[in-house]
């Protein structure tokens, strides 16, 4: 039986918790008495503890973020009433900051603030020689990178074969955005750049074909950046699929030449724009370039075959619907494949919160922490911008409706004409989940033709291509009216894409 179990809960099964295998790679002579145990938030706490009790554990470290704080409250409540003897350590961005009063440090003996790597150890050999420490809340010193054992070795065949793969080249972010965690991680430090590639190495020759960097600024250090796309373009294969966070203002000509030279479908980049608000960027310490910006990305979707993920905030500070509309029609003109419509979030320790009297931001106090209004934007709008964010994420960002999509907004603004949508869609449904695939296809159908007196004959062509680019074989209904022609064969490709990636190519496995 391990004497120190490595757990949390994960959002989803693919997901794998790429800090517990930092914490195992870095524990020094405990390595071969510890064990990872992962679980997922649609488990049930009790079933889990269930696992964790039958190893037996002497401490029990839990990592604990946003999206799994409620179950592992209840986790740790009733593991305490069950087993008060075993030694409880948390760590994890949702613990790290603003401690006192949460319910789930009260629950437990220690608290590892911040980038655990080191401390965690350092803790476990105090309890495993029967010391205890100090102090409940453990500040880590910030470990130097290159010190760092890499935990890549970890991925079981399991992971390489289910679960998507994290990897990072670099930890920290030069930028002070006053809603991000990652602004409070300064400075950027990276990872033995010989190293690093030599582990990404071996995990290509384990299988490994979907890379997910969680580097905050990948295309900031430029000769890093070209290395590792260097490195992966020479061992380039139809299957290799590469994701990056990426700078939005920052792409010079050294970095372009290299990403123009990868295949369609390859690489994947996630380009946080935010806002285009210059006010809004200034009143929360966001440095963005817009006009570099839009260009890098007209160049990415002009130049090469980058699948382009391009993120909006909803309720910043000093932003109306307005300007957020502006901002988002100006980014649905640069045509990137997909655009996250996110709400803002609480996070604890971001400074965000010094805007909370100025501009009236009224949070919500339980996770995920999403903002209900502010002085511009009342409860009444931000609910209409929820559900179009989660409608948005429904037909434009599924690629269902790859051709349906625009027929929305036709030559009007999208921001409004999809909002509008929204609205009609809400009121037809009452609910933003659960809607089946065919019904919102006809629902796209009844909107264009019945709302907007289009051409139903006209309409129909387009959805019914994207009725079958998913592999749909039926007729619909409400389609056979206008649609004659025979079944065309199913349009097939590579399976090695993401599923989703994959439709926004047109094409579906």
């Amino acid at each position: 039986m391990p004497d120190i179990v490595l757990t949390t809960l994960n959002a989803k099964y693919a997901h794998s918790a790429f800090g517990l295998r930092y914490l195992l790679a870095n524990l020094g002579s405990l390595r071969d008495r510890a064990t990872i145990a992962e679980f997922e938030i649609s488990q049930r706490p009790i079933d889990i503890l269930e696992v964790l009790l039958s190893l037996n554990p002497r401490i029990i470290g839990l990592g604990v973020y946003i999206w799994n704080i409620e179950p592992a409250t209840r986790l740790i409540g009733d593991l305490k009433r069950i087993r008060p003897d075993i030694t409880v350590i948390l760590g994890g961005p949702e613990v790290s900051y603003e401690t006192a009063g949460q319910p789930i440090v009260d629950l437990a003996d220690y608290v590892i603030t911040g980038e655990a790597d080191f401390t965690f150890t350092d803790v476990c050999q105090q309890l495993m020689a029967g010391e205890r420490p100090l102090n409940k809340i453990i500040p880590a010193s910030l470990p130097r990178f290159e010190q760092l054992a890499l935990p890549y070795h970890l991925y079981t065949d399991e992971d390489i074969a289910h679960r998507v793969i994290y990897v990072e080249a670099s930890r920290g972010c030069p930028f002070t955005c006053e809603f991000c965690l990652s602004a409070l991680y300064i400075p950027v430090r990276q990872a033995g750049l010989d190293a690093f590639l030599q582990e990404m190495d071996t995990l290509i020759k384990r299988g490994v074909r979907q890379f997910k960097f969680v580097d905050r600024t990948f295309n900031l250090n430029l000769h890093v950046g070209r290395a590792i796309l260097e490195f992966f373009l020479d061992r380039q294969s139809p299957e290799l699929f590469l994701h990056f966070e990426m700078i939005p203002d920052r792409l010079p000509d050294q970095l372009r030449t290299m990403i123009a030279r990868f295949p369609p479908g390859m690489l994947q980049f996630e380009v946080g724009i935010q806002t285009f608000n210059e006010v809004v960027c200034d009143i929360i310490s966001r440095r963005q370039d817009n006009e570099k910006a839009e260009s890098n990305l007209n160049w990415l979707r002009e130049h090469t075959g980058v699948h382009v993920h391009a993120d909006l905030i909803v309720g910043l500070p000093g932003e109306d619907v307005t300007s957020f509309a502006a901002g988002f029609d100006r980014l649905v003109a640069l045509h990137p494949q997909e655009i996250q419509v996110g709400m803002l979030k609480r996070l604890r320790g971001t400074p965000i919160i010094r805007h909370d009297v100025e501009w009236q931001m009224q949070y919500s106090p339980y996770s995920p922490y999403e903002i209900l209004s502010t002085k511009l934007v009342d409860f009444s709008s931000m609910q209409r911008l929820r559900r179009f964010s989660r409608y948005w994420d429904l037909v434009a960002n599924s690629g269902n409706f790859i051709e349906s999509t625009p027929l929305i907004w036709g030559s009007s603004s999208p921001f409004w004409s999809f909002l509008e949508w929204s609205d009609w869609l809400f009121e037809q449904t009452q609910r933003t989940n659960g809607i089946a695939l065919s019904q919102l296809s006809e629902l796209l159908f009844r909107f264009l033709t019945e709302v907007h007196g289009k051409d139903p004959a006209e309409m129909a062509q387009p959805l019914w291509r994207d009725y079958q680019r998913g592999g749909r074989n039926d007729r619909p209904s409400y389609l056979r009216d206008y649609i004659h022609e025979p079944l065309p064969p199913r349009n097939v490709t590579s399976k090695s894409l993401p599923k989703r990636q994959a439709r926004h190519s047109g094409t579906l496995d």
